[in-house]
């Protein structure tokens, strides 16, 4: 079980552009890329970190664009893996 996610890293992936979503339980976000290959390859490299971390986004791709829900499901919240699998996953978005 992983930690309550702090009110600084909260305030941090506000900042990188993620949204609180589910009255606060979720974070959003919408990332945007060149084309469908560059997409799908976020997605992939994404998934090796959710795997090795046990931790799972919620995700959606339509060609270029691939839309993310991050929550804790056995918490009913958010927890400091969403903070470190956001982080993550704007750091892979960047290339």
């Amino acid at each position: 079980m992983s930690d309550p996610i702090t009110e600084e890293e909260r305030a941090e992936a506000i900042e990188r552009g993620w949204v609180l979503a589910d009255e606060g339980t979720a974070l959003e976000k919408r990332f945007e890329f060149r084309n469908f290959v560059e997409a799908f390859g976020f997605m992939t490299r994404s998934a090796l970190f959710a795997e090795k971390w046990n931790h799972h986004p919620d995700w959606a791709n339509s060609y270029k664009t691939v839309d993310v829900k991050l929550s804790t499901h056995d918490t009913g919240g958010l927890t400091a893996l969403d903070a470190k699998l956001a982080r993550k996953m704007d750091q892979l978005a960047k290339g």
